[in-house]
């Protein structure tokens, strides 16, 4: 398989994967094609190659830029945009999971302590739901401080943490 054909092949893929994890597909694509790439891409090139519109491209980049993880770049003596990614990939990673943590697992917690306090109901069935919803509110919060010490974590703590687990 020659190189550029990979490339494509990858964008493809984990444009399609990223539907399973929530995420818009062409989102997934454009970073992922920001990420192989050794140069920083206009929006030009980037229309070019996934074969979007310019409103597509830019709406996408965007997103990319609030998550933290593609970054506006000067090129000198360019007048266009250039946008790239960075290439840590446990960085991006924690990126990612830190953005995600803000968008989505905080404010569950939030909604979940609220409705467990909220119940004035006495009966049987309100206090149900209560037990449950502080339940749920310790796994969220528990799966909340695992990815606190992921996002604080380096990369030689969270290797040789999973080469014990491993060897176990």
């Amino acid at each position: 398989m020659q190189l550029e054909e990979a490339k494509l092949k990858y964008i493809q893929t984990w444009g399609s994967l990223a539907t399973h994890w929530g995420i818009n597909k062409t989102m997934a694509q454009v970073h992922a094609l920001l990420l192989v790439s050794v140069k920083p891409l206009s929006s030009d090139e980037i229309m070019e190659i996934l074969k979007i519109s310019r409103g597509n491209v830019n709406m996408n980049v965007r997103a990319l830029i609030d998550w933290g993880i593609v970054t506006k770049v000067l090129v000198p003596g360019e007048r266009k945009e250039y946008f790239e990614s960075g290439k840590d990939i446990w960085e991006l990673f924690k990126q990612v999971t830190k953005e995600r943590k803000k968008r989505e697992i905080e404010p569950v917690i939030k909604v979940l302590k609220e409705l467990k306090g909220e119940v004035a109901e006495d009966s049987e069935e309100a206090e149900s739901f209560r037990v449950l919803m502080g339940d749920l509110v310790h796994v969220t919060e528990t799966v909340n401080g695992l990815l606190d010490k992921a996002i604080r974590a380096d990369e030689h703590w969270l290797l040789s943490n999973v080469t014990k687990l491993l060897k176990k």
